[in-house]
């Protein structure tokens, strides 16, 4: 605990964490913003910024997630708890300070990108992946102008300095909110299309997230449900839907 604010727990810090707080409330903050208080005294983030947000719909989120964390005071909760915490954190402490290490980071996923490395047998996963994923780089070329190569196979694909320079000039336009939401899709459904077209409303969350799962349910359809990869799609989905719900309140009047 600090004097001058409560600092979240940060994956870095990953487990159960004791709630030491009885109640949290939306604050406004003078020069403009909110952040929110956990019995009277602000969040500092993991960096020790201030928690200010300008959405109150985005704060009220915040307080929300806060205010259930361990159910009383004395419970317990862990980082999953508090996603809209999590994600603030990065849009404050590391994309707006240097949007462009965002849209660098985030250019990476180009030449890796899931929708592009397809298959060549079993016949029926190829049918799969080019009935779901064939519309969303025909959607992309239509809308964005951007036309990405694909192969088949695990060799690497490196994508044309045209695709390269068209992505970055796309990303480059967008606000933090919007980096910081991507920051989250894309390595989730390792797609940067994807995540693309969920943040600018071609696709809800969850149904982008179903495209991103073929190839696990192909590989399930032949060889049955399998605990471990169900457990990990769910994470990928809530995650897809997290940042989703996180960009919708920020763009909330």
């Amino acid at each position: 605990m600090m004097k001058d604010g409560v600092r979240p727990p940060t994956p870095q810090t990953a487990g159960r964490r004791r709630r030491f707080w009885v109640a949290a409330a939306v604050s406004p903050v003078a020069g403009g913003g909110f952040t929110v208080e956990l019995d009277g005294r602000g969040i500092r983030l993991p960096g020790g910024t201030a928690l200010c947000v300008s959405s109150l719909a985005l704060a009220q989120a915040i307080a929300d997630e806060w205010a259930k964390a361990g159910g009383e005071k004395g419970g317990h909760f862990t980082p999953d708890d508090l996603p809209m915490t999590r994600i603030a954190g990065t849009m404050i402490e590391r994309v707006a300070p240097d949007p462009a290490a965002q849209v660098a980071a985030l250019l990476h996923y180009v030449d890796g990108e899931l929708l592009c490395y397809r298959a060549d047998y079993p016949a029926p996963l190829c049918r799969q992946q080019q009935a779901e994923w064939d519309p969303q780089l025909a959607w992309l070329c239509a809308r964005h102008d951007i036309d990405m190569a694909v192969t088949t196979g695990i060799m690497p694909l490196v994508q044309s300095p045209a695709v390269h320079d068209a992505w970055r000039a796309l990303l480059a336009q967008m606000d933090n909110a919007t980096l910081a939401a991507l920051g989250v899709m894309v390595p989730a459904m390792k797609s940067i299309v994807l995540g693309l077209a969920v943040v600018t409303g071609a696709l809800p969350a969850a149904k982008a997230a179903g495209i991103a799962s073929v190839d696990e349910r192909s590989q399930m359809e032949t060889w049955g449900e399998d605990a471990k990869l169900l457990e990990a799609l769910r994470l990928q989905a809530v995650e897809v839907e997290d940042a989703a719900r996180f960009l919708q309140l920020c763009r909330a009047v």
